[in-house]
């Protein structure tokens, strides 16, 4: 008779070796892309699967690089599922102009990314309306993050100064979200 502890066992070895197949093909797509000079390139630590990525997004001529959209797609999937969405590559055009801004070449942190519909209706009933019920996030147009090394009042501020889209600040919380959405501000 198998131990009482079997079937959790195996769910943790699947889902630790799910994770590592997805973590080392990350490295080789962005080593693959981060090569022309000029490119647009950012950086992302994910705070719940600790994955790291640098990668080139858009080549020197502003045009986005498929393979590369496709790979920060996997990277910014629903943590909870790992569904794959599909993220609108302005966003990353606006945190690339915030790391400009900012001066800093360091990796964002990535709090929540990617959204499918049942995460964000089980978020929304776990916080107590804190989660729109049709946010951003279920579109792949929103992201919360943080920039090592830049003080949150001074991300939420660059990223107001934008006037490109949403910006939402939970400084309790430790994160500024921002979106692709209309120009507001909460």
């Amino acid at each position: 008779m198998p131990p009482s502890n079997a079937h959790p066992r195996r769910q943790f070895l699947h889902h630790t070796l799910r994770m590592a197949a997805l973590t080392a093909a990350l490295p080789a797509a962005a080593r693959a892309s981060v090569a022309e000079p000029g490119a647009r390139t950012l950086s992302f630590v994910h705070t719940h699967t600790q994955e790291r990525i640098e990668i080139a997004y858009a080549d020197a001529e502003a045009r986005y690089l498929p393979q590369a959209l496709a790979t920060l797609n996997r990277f910014l999937r629903d943590h909870y599922t790992g569904e794959v969405g599909v993220m609108d590559p302005r966003l990353f055009d606006r945190l690339h102009r915030l790391r400009l801004e900012l001066g800093s070449d360091r990796p964002f942190e990535v709090i929540s990314a990617y959204r499918c519909p049942a995460t964000n209706a089980r978020l929304r009933e776990s916080r107590g309306g804190g989660v729109a019920r049709q946010s951003l996030h279920l579109q792949g147009c929103a992201i919360d993050v943080r920039l090592q090394g830049a003080a949150l009042a001074d991300l939420r501020d660059a990223a107001l100064a934008q006037r490109a889209g949403g910006v939402g600040y939970y400084a309790d919380s430790r994160f500024v979200h921002i979106d692709t959405g209309r120009v507001r501000s909460w």
